[in-house]
């Protein structure tokens, strides 16, 4: 990705965030960061993210999705310290689409990227409003959208290693690089 684009996307993050009422320091709006996942289509795969704090115990997140982005399918597998990270999803502003391991929802709301449907396999869908919340345990197959307005989302977990998230996708790469 590069740096016109990255400074673009992290500036529709930040309005979100005020949509969604979430104070943020100068310092936080300088950190948010922009995953593009290594495909080059942000504005369809992406998310834009701020960590406020990750120790070894415990992390929370907000994560801003521009209208129907979607973040990839993943997993958060078994760790060498835990069984995987276990995630809190609240939704603070729009409406957030998450799909999960389970029985397919017949009718679902949303669907994966155009041409990537082959990278998708989790159809259970779970919706969110704000001010509603699902959590999801390690090693559990997900893949979440926002709605038309676009969404903000609270994470709260266990430990982050987000650079050992294993993707469906083989394309993806977690970790942004900016040229």
């Amino acid at each position: 990705m590069d740096r016109k684009d990255y400074e673009r996307m992290k500036e529709k993050a930040l309005e979100l965030f005020d949509k969604a009422n979430i104070i943020l320091t100068d310092e936080e709006k300088e950190q948010v960061e922009v995953a593009d996942f290594g495909l080059n289509k942000v504005e369809d795969t992406g998310l834009q993210l701020i960590t406020y704090v990750n120790t070894e115990q415990v992390c929370a997140k907000e994560l801003a999705l521009l209208p129907f982005q979607t973040c990839p399918e993943h997993r958060h597998p078994k760790r060498a310290f835990d069984d995987g990270k276990e995630e809190t999803f609240r939704c603070r502003y729009g409406t957030v689409y998450l799909y999960v391991e389970g029985e397919e929802t017949e009718n679902r709301t949303m669907q994966p990227p155009v041409g990537d449907e082959n990278y998708y396999t989790a159809y259970k869908e779970i919706v969110l409003h704000p001010g509603e919340q699902y959590t999801i345990y390690p090693n559990t197959l997900h893949w979440f959208k926002a709605g038309s307005e676009g969404a903000v989302v609270s994470e709260f977990s266990t430990r982050s290693t987000d650079e050992e998230d294993i993707f469906t996708d083989l394309r993806i790469k977690r970790i942004p690089e900016i040229n």
